[in-house]
């Protein structure tokens, strides 16, 4: 196999070096001139564009992160951490919910795992490869999610054990059940099972991990499957979901924002994608703030039970989701100019991971901390809610920097790491001179 002289491919890869740096600065870059290049080194070249584009982060996606796990959070303090009657909560919850932050989670998902990995897939050049691709794509997601996952639900199960005075942890069985269920990554299928006839346990939460790594499992298995049919496919599954109403079962397995944003991923390589863009937002911070509250409104609007506003409120809000990270996929700061804020929230969205992981241990330790705390005989009510809040606050995200510093940051590199090596290991091949 003829590689070309050792001189033109370093002068090839210095140009997609300077490339790249550009592309990272935001700025326009030349194309190569793949046809003045062998065959070798253009499929090489190619490929490096590809995957530059497909890790590069986009800082409006991670702050819509940012703003789903807060969203989730809210979500769940109330009758989770706060569990007596609040005016301000329930005044607040009678027009406007935050559950769908999940929702929001499932198009953000679809999108960046479309965007990163559909192009790396249609670059391979045999089944073998494509095989080789999926299976570090698999080694990549378990090093990034189970170590921590698998964590928080031992936490979980040894505190219903042995730091559960209250309760709050519910019981041993239950969770012990839970934590088999997150461990097979089923959680989402004993929800509907138990739902309003049983307890699930603590790591009720996990039923939406399991919905997405059930994703992350089936997605290369549909491309290869459906192929230049993946787009028809989706959009058909997206759309028999919108208008269905939603049983425990097709709650817990809903997947049309996912596949939203799968679309959106798909779409952002076609040029039709430019034709949509919306650079008025850049020009107005009226328009930008307008259309966050428009979307976030609108989201929150139509999860609120009491409302009623139309019978398919969970296909709209997996549409106004995906219109979310729409918006964001241009990477223009359309929904959020930098600035102390978009700071804040690129920050939660890069801890949000352990945020969800670990907002309902940190709610229930703090309960059992104040149960402990008060006089025999008593709980805790309305007069605690600030020092709950803030016991709640520290516990948590002390819990969220730790987990990433020393469990999800470390472990996520390594298995990046055994990705790469697995994905670039070729059997050994005659080289020509």
């Amino acid at each position: 196999m003829h590689l070309g002289s050792s001189g033109s491919r370093r002068e090839t890869f210095a140009r997609l070096a300077a490339a790249d740096a550009r592309r990272a600065d935001g700025l326009d870059v030349e194309e190569l001139d793949m046809d003045a290049l062998s065959p070798e080194v253009a499929a090489s070249s190619r490929a490096a564009e590809t995957r530059s584009r497909g890790k590069r982060r986009i800082a409006d996606i991670e702050a819509l992160r940012g703003i789903a796990v807060i969203g989730v959070i809210v979500h769940h303090a109330h009758g989770n951490l706060i569990t007596w009657p609040s005016r301000a909560f329930d005044s607040v919850f009678r027009y406007l919910d935050s559950w769908p932050g999940v929702d929001l989670f499932f198009a953000i998902s679809g999108f960046v795992i479309a965007r990163s990995l559909l192009p790396r897939l249609a670059a391979c050049d045999s089944d073998k490869a494509y095989l080789r691709t999926t299976l570090a794509f698999w080694l990549r997601r378990a090093w990034r999610l189970l170590p921590s996952a698998w964590l928080w639900l031992a936490i979980m199960l040894v505190a219903s054990a042995i730091f559960n005075r209250s309760g709050v942890f519910g019981a041993f069985h239950d969770n012990f059940a839970a934590t088999i269920a997150g461990l097979l990554d089923v959680a989402n299928f004993r929800d509907a099972d138990v739902f309003m006839r049983a307890e699930y346990g603590a790591s009720f939460v996990y039923w939406s991990l399991s919905l997405e790594e059930q994703f992350y499992l089936l997605l290369p298995i549909a491309a290869f499957l459906f192929r230049g049919w993946l787009p028809i496919v989706a959009a058909l599954l997206a759309i028999v979901q919108f208008f269905h109403f939603r049983t425990p079962l097709l709650m817990v397995v809903r997947t049309d924002a996912i596949l939203f944003g799968v679309l959106i991923a798909m779409w952002s390589r076609q040029p039709s994608y430019r034709l949509v863009e919306p650079v008025g937002l850049a020009r107005s911070r009226l328009a930008r703030a307008s259309t966050m509250i428009l979307l976030l409104g609108g989201i929150a609007a139509f999860a609120c039970d009491e409302l009623h506003i139309v019978s398919f409120r969970v296909g709209m809000i997996a549409l106004l989701c995906a219109a979310l990270v729409l918006i964001a996929s241009y990477d223009r700061d359309y929904l959020w100019h930098d600035g102390f804020g978009k700071r804040l929230m690129l920050w939660v969205g890069s801890r949000s991971y352990g945020l969800y992981l670990i907002h309902i241990p940190a709610f229930f330790a703090t309960r059992e901390i104040w149960f402990r705390l008060h006089a025999q005989g008593t709980v805790p009510g309305p007069k605690d809610i600030w020092p709950i809040c803030i016991t709640a606050l520290i516990i948590m995200i002390a819990a969220c920097e730790l987990n990433y510093r020393f469990v999800e940051a470390p472990l996520r590199a390594h298995g990046a790491r055994l990705a790469d090596r697995f994905g670039e290991a070729r059997p050994r091949e005659t080289v020509a001179a």
